[in-house]
């Protein structure tokens, strides 16, 4: 999924790229922003996406008072990929957990892929990785419509690109119809690369997509139908605070998917941000960092921090 989210190049705040250590070697690229003495949120973005999907949420947040970093998935934007093309359900938790560990307590906040690949993570840890969860728009019980919707939008322009960042464009408002078409392209840079034969490609791997071996039918990308058991299972065993948020209008996490979770996860908050699908974050950006900064300040409150 595209992620241009239109931010200023004017914007004022220090923002720092930095490498994490990944799993297995694999170093992942994260931009940081926010008083370093402030507590820590880190974001992971959705499967085909790259840490800038959260580039005005960062930013929001860390004028609120909150160190912020957004990491870029292993086999997305300028992390390393897989050596092996592996993006199994073991990967990314595992990802997830080793950057956890490189901070103090951290709230995790996971969209989609990185939300399961969090959740994941805390349920696996052998000791508390994190001290709040923040899942967006994702859980256990998903609508297996929304994923084949995503993963159509991918396969559409894996192997053949884009002529131009026009053509990037149009793929991008046909699969957000209701979020107006971007104006800048060259923020859409941030989500493909120019390769030689002069087209530009997403920033991800398509191994992320075929797995090992391409041309079967063992698809990696969202295999939240294989893991519903295990996923539900982590999500019962859930103690720390945890917040759903939740799209109105996605076609992926539906209101009854959404109550299923909160059955599994009585102590978990929720927010159903109207107007927003699947890219909440992008959809309404005012509103869902309305809801995690709230959240992140009743932990503070409660003595969770």
């Amino acid at each position: 999924m595209s992620d241009a989210d239109g931010t200023s190049t004017a914007d004022t705040l220090d923002v720092e790229t930095i490498r994490l250590d990944g799993a297995d070697g694999v170093t992942l690229a994260a931009d940081i922003v926010g008083d370093p003495d402030a507590p820590v949120v880190l974001l992971f973005h959705g499967g085909g996406q790259t840490r800038h999907s959260w580039g005005g949420a960062m930013r929001d947040l860390a004028r609120r008072g909150l160190r912020v970093a957004s990491v870029d998935m292993r086999g997305h934007g300028d992390s390393d990929w897989s050596p092996d093309g592996e993006y199994g359900a073991e990967v990314f938790p595992g990802d997830v957990m080793a950057v956890a560990r490189q901070f103090e307590s951290p709230v995790l906040v996971g969209a989609s892929l990185g939300g399961t690949s969090s959740l994941m993570a805390v349920h696996w840890a052998d000791e508390p990785i994190a001290r709040a969860l923040v899942l967006v728009d994702v859980a256990p019980n998903i609508e297996p419509e929304g994923v084949d919707h995503i993963r159509s939008f991918m396969f559409e322009h894996m192997h053949t690109g884009f002529a131009d960042l026009e053509e990037v464009a149009d793929a991008v408002a046909a699969y957000n119809p209701h979020r107006p078409r971007p104006s800048n392209l060259d923020g859409l840079k941030k989500n493909v690369r120019l390769r030689d034969d002069g087209r530009w490609y997403w920033h991800w791997d398509p191994a992320f997509m075929w797995g090992k071996h391409e041309g079967t039918d063992e698809t990696r990308i969202i295999e939240f139908d294989r893991r519903a058991e295990a996923l539900e299972d982590a999500a019962r065993s859930l103690t720390i605070p945890t917040l759903l948020v939740r799209g109105r209008q996605s076609d992926l996490l539906s209101e009854e998917g959404a109550e299923k979770f909160l059955s599994y996860v009585p102590h978990a908050e929720f927010a159903d941000i109207e107007g927003a699908g699947h890219m909440v974050a992008g959809d309404k950006n005012d509103v869902f960092n309305d809801a995690i900064v709230g959240f992140i300040d009743r932990l503070d409150v409660e003595g969770t921090a």
